[in-house]
């Protein structure tokens, strides 16, 4: 069982790749706080350290996950095995529409081929809400380079497909989808979109 990249960034003894995260965590649970939701799907799941973190601020009843890598998975039922982390394709998910309260889905479509199916599948599935997140460039590259990460690529992370602006990850959002921005919010050096299905 590999270690992943996600669990690396979860567990990082870094303190300055510590505060960004708590810093993006905080963000995240403060926008979703207030919403009244009672089920809630991580598309992406990983280890399950965002389930963790809503279920510490008992926010949702009903907290699932679904995530691609097999090793995440492994490493998920070993950290959080208190919740149910199916393994599955954000691109054909395994559920009826309009499914969940709130569908989350945070690092996950810079890395996919086709973010735009991605995308419509997170959507169907939402009955009302949907959380995004993705790398806010250039800031996002510029300062993995400042902390010296990945530097003959000057910074590019080798597994991102996809790098956006907060201004062009909107507009990919929104074009075409019949959904409306809600909430903005920038933890540096992340865009975070909060969506709402019209």
């Amino acid at each position: 069982m590999a270690i992943t990249s996600n669990f690396e960034k979860h567990t990082t003894k870094n303190p300055i790749g510590r505060w960004f995260l708590q810093n993006f965590m905080n963000n995240l649970i403060s926008t979703v706080r207030p919403l009244a939701i009672g089920s809630i799907l991580d598309a992406g799941a990983g280890e399950g350290f965002t389930l963790a973190r809503l279920s510490l601020e008992k926010i949702g009843k009903k907290l699932e996950g679904i995530e691609y890598s097999r090793d995440a998975i492994e490493l998920g039922k070993k950290l959080h095995p208190e919740f149910l982390i199916k393994q599955g394709n954000i691109y054909d998910l395994p559920y009826k529409d309009n499914s969940f309260d709130l569908v989350i889905s945070t690092e996950v479509l810079e890395h996919l081929d086709n973010p735009k199916v991605g995308l419509r599948e997170l959507i169907r599935v939402a009955k009302k809400y949907i959380l995004l997140t993705v790398p806010s460039e250039p800031w996002f590259t510029v300062q993995r380079f400042i902390r010296g990460k990945n530097i003959l690529k000057f910074g590019d992370h080798p597994e991102h497909l996809h790098h956006w602006t907060s201004q062009g990850f909107e507009k990919f959002v929104t074009d075409g989808n019949n959904i409306e921005v809600i909430a903005r919010r920038h933890p540096f050096p992340w865009t975070m979109l909060l969506l709402d299905k019209e």
